[in-house]
C-alpha cells in the first residue's frame, strides 16, 4: 500500500523517485545538474516539477549564454556582428573585382594599364624618397631643408607603420592581381593597408600645407593622390577597404609629422648630444 504523501508529488518542491526500496521520497539537490540517463518517465516528472523549474531559472547567465551558442553554432548561424561583417567583405571583394578592369592586358580596360601602372610608380616610395633626398641635399635655404627634411622622415615613418600594419594583419592581395609590381618587398605580398594610399594622401597634405602653389596645381595634386589610390583597384593590387584605410591612415600620418616635427635647431641639438 503506497504512502499518502505519494498523491502530493508537489510537496516541498520535491520529486519522488518512483519505485524505492523504501517508499519515501528523495529530493533532488538544487546544486546537482540533471542526469540526462535517467528513466524517460522520470525525467517527465522532473521536468514538470516546480523544483526542477527553479533549477532551471538559477542558471547562471554565462551558462545560458553558452548554452545559446552552441544552439547557435550546431544550427549554422552566427552572431549578427559576424554576418554583417562577412556581408561587408563580400561586398569588397565583388566591388574590388569589378573596378579591377586593368588586372590582365586582356582586360575590359587593359589598353591603359600602361598608364595605371605609371600612376603607381608616381606613388611608389623608392621614388619619393629619392627625389626628397636629392631636393634636400640641393637646397641651399633653411626653411627649404627643413621641409624637405620633414617630408623625409614622413615617408621613413610611412614605411615602418604601413609595414607593422601589413605583418599584422597579413590579408593576401586580390585573386586576380598579377604580382608584376615595381621594387616589392616581403611584406608588399599582402594586401592591406595600401601603401600607396597612404604615401598619396600623407604627400598630398604636406604638399598643399607647406608649399605655395597655385590653385590649378593644387587641383592637381588633389587629383593625383585620388588617381593613385584609384589605380590600385583597377590594376587589382588592391582591394577598395584596402585603399579607403590607406586615405585614412595617410591623412592621420601627416598630423603625427607635425607634431614630430624637426627644425634644424632642434636636429643640430640632437646631433651635438649625440656627439
Amino acid at each position: 500500500m503506497p504512502s499518502p504523501k505519494a498523491k502530493n508529488p508537489g510537496r516541498s518542491g520535491g520529486s519522488p523517485v518512483l519505485g524505492s526500496s523504501n517508499g519515501r521520497y528523495e529530493f533532488m539537490s538544487l546544486t546537482k545538474p540533471l542526469n540526462r540517463s535517467s528513466p524517460p518517465h522520470l525525467l517527465q516528472r522532473q521536468g514538470s516539477d516546480p523544483t526542477t523549474a527553479r533549477l532551471r531559472a538559477s542558471e547562471s547567465p554565462t551558462r545560458r549564454r553558452g548554452s545559446g551558442s552552441s544552439t547557435g553554432s550546431a544550427s549554422g548561424q552566427g552572431p549578427p556582428e559576424e554576418d554583417a561583417l562577412s556581408s561587408l567583405l563580400a561586398i569588397d571583394l565583388w566591388l574590388s573585382k569589378q573596378l579591377g578592369v586593368c588586372a590582365c592586358e586582356d582586360s575590359s580596360w587593359g589598353s591603359v594599364r600602361p598608364l595605371m601602372k605609371l600612376l603607381e610608380i608616381s606613388g611608389h616610395g623608392i621614388p619619393w624618397l629619392a627625389g626628397t633626398a636629392y631636393c634636400l641635399y640641393k637646397s641651399d635655404s633653411a626653411a627649404g631643408q627643413e621641409v624637405m627634411l620633414n617630408l623625409f622622415m614622413g615617408l621613413l615613418l610611412d614605411l615602418i607603420l604601413v609595414g607593422i600594419v601589413k605583418a599584422v594583419v597579413r590579408r593576401r592581395r586580390p585573386a586576380h592581381n598579377r604580382m608584376d609590381m615595381f621594387a616589392t618587398f616581403s611584406v608588399d605580398r599582402y594586401s592591406f593597408p595600401s601603401g600607396h594610399a597612404t604615401r598619396a594622401a600623407m604627400c598630398g597634405r604636406f604638399l598643399l600645407a607647406h608649399l605655395v602653389l597655385a590653385a590649378p596645381l593644387r587641383v592637381l595634386v588633389l587629383l593625383w593622390v585620388g588617381l593613385v589610390g584609384l589605380s590600385r583597384v583597377m590594376l587589382g593590387r588592391h582591394n577598395v577597404t584596402d585603399v579607403m584605410f590607406g586615405f585614412w591612415m595617410g591623412y592621420c600620418q601627416y598630423n603625427l609629422v607635425e607634431m614630430l616635427w624637426l627644425s634644424p635647431q632642434t636636429l643640430q641639438g640632437l646631433l651635438g648630444q649625440s656627439a
